[in-house]
């Protein structure tokens, strides 16, 4: 029996998934927060989902270990897209890409053209290319969590990092400076997936792309 694998991050990006899973009726035997599989069979004996971080989503569809992933925009762009087909922006788990300094730092004099700054981030091509477009030289110190403490402890003067509610930084007595970019998430295709297993992977393609026109447009 020919089959499909979806790769996909437990949390925000799992749960809003459901919804849309729900309309190809594809529902998960089980919930990866509760449950030590990392791989997920459904109710549809030709569909399962590989549970992976979020980061190597984009590694796992472009090397054929899975035939589509759900992968959000920050990641594909430090991944680089290569090999992946991108039909879809899901509109979930939206967030944005922000640059933020500690409360009463001078983010316009740092920032001058010809200036250097310190960023602590996990966005490092990201980063360097709005730093450089800014004509600002960047340099980047690559941490994985836990970024707001940077500043904090003299590590660097901003961060870059993913911003929804801003709880966290007002938290930690950090001000958001400037908006990157604004993020979602992506349906992402394996390019070889596409043609062999079309049968399989257009119709859910499909599915998702009408139930995504029917929805406004929050």
């Amino acid at each position: 029996m020919e089959r499909i694998t979806l790769a996909l991050s437990k949390g925000r990006i799992f749960t809003e998934t459901l919804p849309l899973l729900a309309t190809t009726d594809i529902v998960p035997q089980d919930d990866p927060e509760t449950s030590r599989r990392l791989i997920l069979e459904t109710n549809r004996p030709e569909v399962r989902l590989l549970i992976v971080r979020a980061t190597d989503v984009p590694t796992y569809v472009q090397y054929g270990a899975a035939d589509l992933g759900i992968a959000g925009r920050d990641v594909l762009l430090e991944h680089g897209g290569q090999g992946l087909y991108q039909p879809l922006d899901l509109r979930i788990a939206r967030c944005r890409l922000c640059v933020a300094v500690p409360e009463g730092f001078d983010y316009g004099a740092a920032v001058q053209l010809g200036s250097r700054i310190r960023v602590a981030t996990k966005y490092l091509k990201t980063a360097k290319a709005h730093f450089a477009a800014k004509g600002v030289h960047v340099d980047l110190i690559k941490l994985y969590g836990s970024m707001e403490l940077a500043p904090l402890v003299g590590l660097a003067d901003a961060i870059v990092d993913l911003v929804s509610s801003g709880n966290t930084l007002r938290a930690n007595h950090l001000v958001e400076v400037e908006e990157i970019m604004s993020i979602s998430s992506r349906l992402i295709v394996n390019q070889a997936a596409l043609k062999l297993k079309r049968t399989l992977v257009q119709p859910l393609i499909d599915t998702f792309a009408e139930t995504l026109h029917d929805q406004p447009d929050a």
